[in-house]
């Protein structure tokens, strides 16, 4: 099963600091019928205008995974964290039983971002923050693990929930494969580009929400970079 959900449909808001599109229910947007999808909870497209970002909120209970598709991010955090996060790479924030931070866009030209936020499977453990460069070239024609709850995913940022987040860059007329499994449910969107999905064409910014597919397979239309979450 493949349901399209169009950049156009989503909901959102624009704040002029901040162009948030919102592919589940969050802040002002409700939708009952994209609350989650399994364990994921949040899918943000948020672009960032430059000197302007997220003043310092707490939050807690929540996998907070930020990937960076163009600018950089600079995170601060209430456990003395702080980097600069730049485009192409993930960092991971682990809100456990509580912490404050704030993301602020401090280049002179605008961020852009996906922020994915994953209901955690382990609670009552101290929060963390990490970040970790991921070469478009080494995601060539392949799925790289970026985050994991996965304790085999040595390469990987750590979450504390049964999920994955992965990602691929693909050429026009390639295809990847992803052993998603009919008891998961997996969540597409392509950062840029487009691609093909059972006969579904997924364009940039799209969302693509897959349940019951044992092995998925995604054929780019165009030059296409693309970011997959796995969730329970």
């Amino acid at each position: 099963m493949i349901e399209l959900r169009p950049y156009e449909s989503l909901g959102g808001e624009n704040h002029g600091w901040l162009d948030a599109k919102h592919h589940f229910s969050f802040a002002n947007y409700h939708d009952p019928n994209r609350v989650h999808w399994g364990n994921l909870r949040v899918w943000n497209d948020d672009t960032i205008a430059p000197g302007t970002g997220f003043p310092p909120h707490p939050h807690r209970d929540m996998e907070i995974i930020t990937y960076v598709r163009s600018g950089a991010i600079t995170h601060k955090d209430s456990l003395g964290n702080e980097g600069r996060t730049e485009a192409g790479d993930v960092q991971v924030m682990s809100a456990g039983t509580g912490v404050r931070h704030s993301e602020y866009n401090l280049e002179d030209e605008v961020t852009q971002i996906f922020q994915i936020w994953i209901i955690p499977t382990r609670e009552g453990e101290q929060p963390s923050w990490g970040a970790k460069p991921f070469p478009k070239d080494d995601r060539a024609g392949q799925f790289i693990v970026l985050a994991s709850g996965y304790d085999n995913d040595n390469e990987a940022l750590p979450i504390r929930t049964n999920a994955r987040v992965v990602g691929a860059t693909i050429k026009a007329g390639e295809t990847v494969e992803y052993p998603l499994g009919k008891d998961r449910k997996g969540y597409l969107v392509p950062a840029t580009g487009a691609v093909e999905i059972d006969d579904v064409r997924v364009n940039a910014r799209d969302g693509a929400a897959i349940a019951d597919v044992e092995t998925l397979r995604v054929t780019a239309l165009e030059d296409s970079e693309i970011v997959l979450v796995d969730a329970a």
